[in-house]
C-alpha cells in the first residue's frame, strides 16, 4: 500500500511561517504525498514549488469556523483558484445544520463546486460537533450536492476523527462522494485504521511521521 499517495500534507496554524510552508513542499516532493494543505494566503507559494509535480495544492474555505458568508466562500475559492490551487476543503456552516436548513447547506456547497470550476471539493461537516444523526444527514447532503469527499474534522474545534463517524459517513455514501479523514491523526496505526475502513484520503500534519514509522 502507498501510505503517502493518501496523505494531503497539512499545515494550517496560524503561525506557520513561509519557511515552514516551503519545508513541507520539500517534505511533499521527497515522500510523494498526494497534496499539501495549506491557508489561502500559502498557495501561490506551493504553486512554484509544486507545479512541475502531480503533487496538489489544497487550500481550506471558510476555515476553520464555517461561518462566512456564502459569497465570501465563493470569493475565496475565485482567489484560491487564480493562486493555483485545485482542491479545495470546505466548511459547512454547523449552525445551519443544526437548525435544520438542508437547504441552504447544500446550496452553500454546490455554489463552491461550481465555482470550483471541476477541481476537487471536499467538505468538512465537524463530526465532533455533530450527532450521529447529524453526521448521517450532513453525508447525505454533501453526496447530493455533488462534492468529491465528505470530510470528518478541521481539528480546530477538538473534534477527532472516529472509526464511528467514518462507519455512519461510510453507510450514507451515495454517488461519487469518497471519504477523507482528519483530525487527531498521527501514526501510521491510525491512518491505516482509517484506510482500512475505507477512507480514500487523510488529512494531518505528521506524514513525515506516519511514512517513515
Amino acid at each position: 500500500m502507498n501510505i503517502n499517495k493518501y496523505i494531503d500534507h497539512t499545515a494550517l496554524k496560524s503561525g506557520a511561517t513561509e519557511s515552514e510552508i516551503k519545508t513541507l513542499c520539500s517534505e511533499a516532493k521527497e515522500f510523494g504525498f498526494k497534496s499539501v494543505c495549506v491557508n489561502p494566503c500559502d498557495v501561490s507559494i506551493c504553486y512554484e514549488i509544486l507545479k512541475d509535480t502531480d503533487i496538489k495544492v489544497c487550500t481550506v474555505i471558510g476555515f476553520p469556523l464555517g461561518k462566512n458568508s456564502t459569497e465570501i466562500k465563493v470569493l475565496e475559492v475565485k482567489q484560491a483558484l487564480h493562486d493555483g490551487a485545485t482542491e479545495f476543503d470546505m466548511v459547512i456552516n454547523v449552525a445551519k445544520l443544526k437548525e435544520k436548513n438542508y437547504a441552504f447547506v447544500e446550496n452553500e456547497i454546490k455554489r463552491v463546486i461550481e465555482t470550483a470550476n471541476g477541481n476537487t471539493v471536499k467538505v468538512i461537516i465537524e463530526t465532533g460537533l455533530l450527532t450521529d444523526e447529524e453526521i448521517a444527514v450532513a453525508t447525505k447532503i454533501v453526496c447530493k450536492a455533488g462534492a468529491d469527499f465528505v470530510k470528518t474534522c478541521t481539528g480546530f474545534t477538538g473534534g477527532v476523527a472516529t472509526e464511528q463517524a467514518v462507519l455512519i459517513m461510510k453507510n450514507n455514501l451515495s454517488g461519487k462522494t469518497l471519504i477523507k479523514a482528519s483530525g487527531g491523526i498521527r501514526s501510521k496505526e491510525d491512518a491505516l485504521k482509517f484506510i482500512e475502513l475505507g477512507v480514500s484520503r487523510i488529512g494531518t500534519s505528521s506524514g513525515v511521521k506516519i511514512v517513515t514509522e
